[in-house]
Protein backbone atom coordinates (compact mmCIF):
# COMPACT_ATOMS: atom_id res chain seq x y z
CA UNK A 1 0.00 0.00 0.00
CA UNK A 2 2.81 2.36 0.87
CA UNK A 3 4.47 1.53 -2.42
CA UNK A 4 1.35 2.54 -4.34
CA UNK A 5 1.13 5.84 -2.45
CA UNK A 6 4.70 7.04 -2.83
CA UNK A 7 3.38 9.82 -5.03
CA UNK A 8 1.02 11.25 -2.39
CA UNK A 9 3.50 13.78 -0.96
CA UNK A 10 4.33 14.91 -4.47
CA UNK A 11 0.67 15.65 -5.13
CA UNK A 12 0.69 18.08 -2.22
CA UNK A 13 3.96 19.61 -3.39
CA UNK A 14 2.91 19.83 -7.04
CA UNK A 15 1.19 23.27 -6.88
CA UNK A 16 4.13 24.89 -5.07
CA UNK A 17 6.63 23.17 -7.38
CA UNK A 18 4.69 24.32 -10.44
CA UNK A 19 4.78 27.92 -9.20
CA UNK A 20 8.49 27.67 -8.32
CA UNK A 21 9.40 26.25 -11.72
CA UNK A 22 7.28 28.78 -13.61
CA UNK A 23 8.17 31.88 -11.63
CA UNK A 24 11.70 31.11 -10.40
CA UNK A 25 13.62 28.30 -12.04
CA UNK A 26 12.48 28.68 -15.65
CA UNK A 27 13.27 32.45 -15.73
CA UNK A 28 16.61 31.79 -14.03
CA UNK A 29 17.51 29.15 -16.60
CA UNK A 30 16.43 31.44 -19.44
CA UNK A 31 18.46 34.33 -18.01
CA UNK A 32 21.50 32.08 -17.68
CA UNK A 33 21.26 31.06 -21.33
CA UNK A 34 20.72 34.64 -22.53
CA UNK A 35 23.74 35.84 -20.54
CA UNK A 36 26.01 34.05 -23.00
CA UNK A 37 24.37 35.54 -26.10
CA UNK A 38 24.10 38.91 -27.81
CA UNK A 39 20.30 38.82 -27.62
CA UNK A 40 18.50 42.11 -28.14
CA UNK A 41 14.89 43.14 -27.91
CA UNK A 42 14.63 43.45 -31.71
CA UNK A 43 16.69 40.42 -32.67
CA UNK A 44 19.95 38.58 -32.19
CA UNK A 45 20.63 35.75 -29.83
CA UNK A 46 23.87 34.30 -31.17
CA UNK A 47 26.22 32.68 -28.66
CA UNK A 48 29.08 35.05 -27.73
CA UNK A 49 30.77 33.15 -24.90
CA UNK A 50 32.08 35.30 -22.07
CA UNK A 51 31.97 38.56 -24.03
CA UNK A 52 29.20 40.01 -21.85
CA UNK A 53 31.11 39.29 -18.65
CA UNK A 54 34.31 40.72 -20.10
CA UNK A 55 32.38 43.85 -20.98
CA UNK A 56 31.15 44.17 -17.40
CA UNK A 57 34.69 44.57 -16.08
CA UNK A 58 35.15 47.71 -18.22
CA UNK A 59 31.63 49.11 -17.87
CA UNK A 60 31.83 52.37 -15.90
CA UNK A 61 28.04 52.48 -15.65
CA UNK A 62 28.02 49.12 -13.91
CA UNK A 63 30.70 50.12 -11.41
CA UNK A 64 28.95 53.40 -10.65
CA UNK A 65 25.65 51.61 -10.05
CA UNK A 66 27.43 48.99 -7.95
CA UNK A 67 29.00 51.74 -5.86
CA UNK A 68 25.61 53.34 -5.26
CA UNK A 69 24.18 49.97 -4.26
CA UNK A 70 27.07 49.28 -1.89
CA UNK A 71 26.63 52.72 -0.32
CA UNK A 72 22.90 52.08 0.01
CA UNK A 73 23.56 48.81 1.81
CA UNK A 74 26.25 50.33 4.04
CA UNK A 75 23.81 52.96 5.32
CA UNK A 76 20.50 51.10 5.35
CA UNK A 77 21.54 47.72 6.76
CA UNK A 78 23.06 48.94 10.06
CA UNK A 79 20.03 51.18 10.65
CA UNK A 80 17.64 48.29 10.00
CA UNK A 81 19.59 46.09 12.40
CA UNK A 82 19.67 48.58 15.27
CA UNK A 83 16.53 50.72 15.05
CA UNK A 84 13.97 47.87 14.86
CA UNK A 85 15.67 46.19 17.83
CA UNK A 86 15.37 49.34 19.93
CA UNK A 87 11.78 49.73 18.78
CA UNK A 88 10.99 46.11 19.63
CA UNK A 89 12.43 46.54 23.13
CA UNK A 90 10.15 49.55 23.66
CA UNK A 91 6.94 47.94 22.42
CA UNK A 92 7.68 44.58 24.08
CA UNK A 93 6.72 46.04 27.43
CA UNK A 94 3.31 45.06 28.74
CA UNK A 95 1.72 48.47 29.18
CA UNK A 96 -1.76 49.68 28.26
CA UNK A 97 -2.11 50.62 24.61
CA UNK A 98 1.12 48.99 23.44
CA UNK A 99 -0.78 46.90 20.87
CA UNK A 100 -1.92 50.10 19.16
CA UNK A 101 1.68 51.30 18.93
CA UNK A 102 2.73 47.98 17.39
CA UNK A 103 -0.01 48.31 14.78
CA UNK A 104 1.03 51.88 13.97
CA UNK A 105 4.68 50.94 13.53
CA UNK A 106 3.73 47.95 11.35
CA UNK A 107 1.36 49.91 9.07
CA UNK A 108 4.10 51.04 6.60
CA UNK A 109 4.96 47.39 5.95
CA UNK A 110 1.57 46.63 4.40
CA UNK A 111 1.56 49.81 2.33
CA UNK A 112 2.58 49.54 -1.31
CA UNK A 113 6.02 50.90 -2.15
CA UNK A 114 4.42 52.82 -5.01
CA UNK A 115 2.08 54.58 -2.60
CA UNK A 116 4.87 55.21 -0.09
CA UNK A 117 7.17 56.55 -2.80
CA UNK A 118 4.52 58.92 -4.10
CA UNK A 119 3.75 60.19 -0.60
CA UNK A 120 7.40 60.91 0.13
CA UNK A 121 7.78 62.53 -3.28
CA UNK A 122 5.00 64.97 -2.41
CA UNK A 123 6.45 65.58 1.05
CA UNK A 124 10.03 66.13 -0.15
CA UNK A 125 9.49 68.13 -3.34
CA UNK A 126 10.55 71.77 -3.48
CA UNK A 127 7.11 73.02 -2.38
CA UNK A 128 6.45 69.99 -0.14
CA UNK A 129 5.80 69.79 3.56
CA UNK A 130 9.42 69.39 4.68
CA UNK A 131 10.72 72.41 2.78
CA UNK A 132 7.75 74.51 3.87
CA UNK A 133 8.31 73.65 7.55
CA UNK A 134 12.06 74.27 7.36
CA UNK A 135 11.45 77.58 5.60
CA UNK A 136 8.84 78.63 8.15
CA UNK A 137 11.29 77.84 10.96
CA UNK A 138 13.98 79.87 9.15
CA UNK A 139 16.25 76.84 9.03
CA UNK A 140 16.71 77.26 5.27
CA UNK A 141 16.29 80.21 2.93
CA UNK A 142 15.55 78.21 -0.22
CA UNK A 143 14.09 74.74 -0.77
CA UNK A 144 16.44 71.78 -0.46
CA UNK A 145 16.65 69.67 -3.66
CA UNK A 146 15.75 66.36 -2.04
CA UNK A 147 14.56 64.87 -5.32
CA UNK A 148 16.77 66.65 -7.84
CA UNK A 149 20.20 66.34 -6.25
CA UNK A 150 21.68 62.87 -6.71
CA UNK A 151 23.18 62.67 -3.20
CA UNK A 152 20.07 63.97 -1.45
CA UNK A 153 17.93 61.69 -3.61
CA UNK A 154 19.83 58.62 -2.45
CA UNK A 155 19.56 59.75 1.18
CA UNK A 156 15.82 60.35 0.76
CA UNK A 157 15.37 56.88 -0.75
CA UNK A 158 17.35 55.36 2.13
CA UNK A 159 15.02 57.10 4.58
CA UNK A 160 12.01 55.58 2.79
CA UNK A 161 13.55 52.09 2.88
CA UNK A 162 14.33 52.35 6.59
CA UNK A 163 10.91 53.81 7.43
CA UNK A 164 9.08 51.07 5.55
CA UNK A 165 11.21 48.24 6.95
CA UNK A 166 11.12 49.24 10.62
CA UNK A 167 7.86 47.47 11.41
CA UNK A 168 8.74 44.27 9.54
CA UNK A 169 12.03 43.72 11.34
CA UNK A 170 10.47 44.88 14.62
CA UNK A 171 8.13 41.88 14.47
CA UNK A 172 11.09 39.54 13.90
CA UNK A 173 12.85 41.00 16.92
CA UNK A 174 9.68 40.73 19.03
CA UNK A 175 9.66 36.98 18.37
CA UNK A 176 13.32 36.78 19.43
CA UNK A 177 12.73 38.88 22.57
CA UNK A 178 9.91 36.53 23.58
CA UNK A 179 12.53 33.78 23.91
CA UNK A 180 14.81 35.78 26.20
CA UNK A 181 14.54 34.10 29.64
CA UNK A 182 12.67 36.39 32.01
CA UNK A 183 14.37 34.92 35.06
CA UNK A 184 17.77 35.98 33.74
CA UNK A 185 16.58 39.56 33.35
CA UNK A 186 14.99 39.47 36.80
CA UNK A 187 18.21 38.16 38.34
CA UNK A 188 20.18 40.96 36.66
CA UNK A 189 17.66 43.49 37.98
CA UNK A 190 18.02 42.12 41.49
CA UNK A 191 21.79 42.38 41.16
CA UNK A 192 21.38 46.08 40.41
CA UNK A 193 22.00 46.06 36.64
CA UNK A 194 20.56 49.15 34.97
CA UNK A 195 18.27 48.78 31.91
CA UNK A 196 21.05 49.78 29.52
CA UNK A 197 23.43 47.23 31.07
CA UNK A 198 20.79 44.49 30.89
CA UNK A 199 20.21 45.36 27.24
CA UNK A 200 23.88 45.16 26.24
CA UNK A 201 24.90 42.26 28.48
CA UNK A 202 21.85 40.01 28.18
CA UNK A 203 19.43 40.99 25.42
CA UNK A 204 21.91 41.72 22.64
CA UNK A 205 23.96 38.49 23.03
CA UNK A 206 20.79 36.36 23.11
CA UNK A 207 19.28 37.97 20.00
CA UNK A 208 22.56 38.12 18.06
CA UNK A 209 21.53 35.28 15.67
CA UNK A 210 18.37 37.23 14.90
CA UNK A 211 20.45 40.33 14.27
CA UNK A 212 22.45 38.36 11.69
CA UNK A 213 19.19 37.21 10.09
CA UNK A 214 17.85 40.77 9.96
CA UNK A 215 21.14 41.95 8.50
CA UNK A 216 20.95 39.30 5.80
CA UNK A 217 17.35 40.04 4.84
CA UNK A 218 17.85 43.81 4.84
CA UNK A 219 21.07 43.53 2.83
CA UNK A 220 19.43 41.40 0.15
CA UNK A 221 16.53 43.84 0.01
CA UNK A 222 18.87 46.84 -0.22
CA UNK A 223 20.89 45.15 -2.97
CA UNK A 224 17.70 44.93 -5.05
CA UNK A 225 16.54 48.50 -4.42
CA UNK A 226 14.71 49.93 -7.40
CA UNK A 227 11.18 51.15 -6.71
CA UNK A 228 12.18 53.90 -4.28
CA UNK A 229 14.69 55.43 -6.70
CA UNK A 230 12.48 55.04 -9.75
CA UNK A 231 9.35 56.54 -8.19
CA UNK A 232 10.97 59.37 -6.25
CA UNK A 233 13.10 60.44 -9.24
CA UNK A 234 10.23 60.06 -11.71
CA UNK A 235 12.23 57.40 -13.54
CA UNK A 236 15.36 59.51 -14.07
CA UNK A 237 17.54 58.42 -11.11
CA UNK A 238 18.47 62.05 -10.54
CA UNK A 239 20.52 64.43 -12.72
CA UNK A 240 22.43 62.42 -15.30
CA UNK A 241 21.20 59.20 -13.72
CA UNK A 242 23.80 59.53 -10.96
CA UNK A 243 21.61 57.80 -8.36
CA UNK A 244 21.14 54.57 -10.30
CA UNK A 245 21.20 51.34 -8.33
CA UNK A 246 22.39 48.09 -9.86
CA UNK A 247 18.85 46.86 -10.50
CA UNK A 248 17.95 50.25 -12.00
CA UNK A 249 20.95 49.96 -14.35
CA UNK A 250 20.04 46.39 -15.34
CA UNK A 251 16.52 47.53 -16.21
CA UNK A 252 17.89 50.45 -18.21
CA UNK A 253 20.22 48.20 -20.19
CA UNK A 254 17.57 45.56 -20.89
CA UNK A 255 14.65 47.88 -21.65
CA UNK A 256 16.53 50.85 -23.08
CA UNK A 257 16.74 52.00 -26.67
CA UNK A 258 19.15 49.22 -27.65
CA UNK A 259 17.36 46.59 -25.56
CA UNK A 260 20.50 44.58 -24.77
CA UNK A 261 18.77 41.56 -23.26
CA UNK A 262 21.90 39.40 -23.29
CA UNK A 263 24.06 41.94 -21.50
CA UNK A 264 21.31 42.70 -18.98
CA UNK A 265 21.04 38.97 -18.28
CA UNK A 266 24.78 38.81 -17.60
CA UNK A 267 24.46 41.74 -15.19
CA UNK A 268 21.58 39.95 -13.49
CA UNK A 269 23.68 36.83 -13.05
CA UNK A 270 26.44 38.88 -11.42
CA UNK A 271 23.91 40.35 -9.00
CA UNK A 272 22.46 36.89 -8.33
CA UNK A 273 25.90 35.41 -7.67
CA UNK A 274 26.79 38.24 -5.32
CA UNK A 275 23.54 37.72 -3.42
CA UNK A 276 24.20 33.99 -3.07
CA UNK A 277 27.75 34.58 -1.79
CA UNK A 278 26.52 37.15 0.72
CA UNK A 279 23.72 34.84 1.88
CA UNK A 280 26.13 31.94 2.40
CA UNK A 281 28.49 34.19 4.35
CA UNK A 282 25.63 35.39 6.53
CA UNK A 283 24.48 31.81 7.10
CA UNK A 284 28.01 30.87 8.20
CA UNK A 285 28.11 33.83 10.60
CA UNK A 286 24.72 32.91 12.02
CA UNK A 287 25.73 29.30 12.65
CA UNK A 288 28.95 30.49 14.22
CA UNK A 289 27.03 32.81 16.56
CA UNK A 290 24.58 30.05 17.45
CA UNK A 291 27.47 27.69 18.17
CA UNK A 292 29.25 30.20 20.41
CA UNK A 293 25.99 30.96 22.23
CA UNK A 294 25.44 27.28 22.86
Amino acid sequence: MLGRRWYTPWLFLAPALAVAVTVLWAPLANTTVLAFTDARALGGGAFNGLDNFTRISADTGFWHALGNTALYMAVVVPLLIVLPLLLAVLVARKVPGVAAFRAVFYTPVVASMVVVGLIFSWVLRSDGLVNQVLTALHVITEPLPFLTDSSLLLISCMAVTVWKGLGYYMVIYLAALANVPGDVLEAATVDGAAPVRRFWSITVPLVRPTMVLVGTLSAISAAKVFAEIYIMSDGSAGPGGQAKSLVFYIREVGLGVDGEIGYASALSLVLFAGTIVFSLLSLWLRRRNEGSAA
